[in-house]
């Protein structure tokens, strides 16, 4: 089950069609979705779960909590849309593709994939590139 809650004014629209490329995208890695919740908060929020739990004081755009309970996914996705939004300006996107790259970034984060390396960092950008052509239609809209 995929949850979407908010701690700002953002609301996801189209929920059912996200989770539904969200789960699709996890099965491809051959994982299942357990528990998952999404938040979609501001930078303030943020940047205090940065602070108490990761001890970073500085902006963020995701922050992923979870485990994997056999092949099942069970989390919490923390997204600023701020920087999803200044992101997608800098980047020349469109909110919705950057959105789309943050959300499945934070699920390759359960799925055992790690970004620590220039090495990691390239094929789990690949990975994003990779998914977010099956969320065409919903970059879109």
């Amino acid at each position: 089950m995929i949850e979407f809650s908010q701690q700002n004014t953002f609301t996801l629209g189209q929920q059912e069609a996200w989770a539904s490329w969200l789960s699709e995208s996890c099965r491809a890695e051959g994982f299942s979705i357990g528990e998952l919740s999404y938040v979609f908060c501001d930078d303030a929020f943020l940047v205090e779960i940065n602070q108490e739990f990761l001890n970073h004081d500085t902006y963020t755009d995701i922050i992923t909590f979870g485990e994997l309970i056999g092949k099942s996914i069970h989390g919490e996705i923390y997204i600023s849309t701020e920087r999803v939004q200044e992101n997608s300006q800098s980047y020349g996107v469109v909110f919705n593709e950057e959105l789309a790259r943050v959300m499945i970034h934070g699920l390759l984060h359960l799925c055992g994939y790690n970004d620590s390396t220039d090495q990691e960092k390239q094929a789990m950008r690949q990975k994003e590139t990779d998914y977010i052509i099956g969320a065409k239609e919903l970059i879109m809209n």
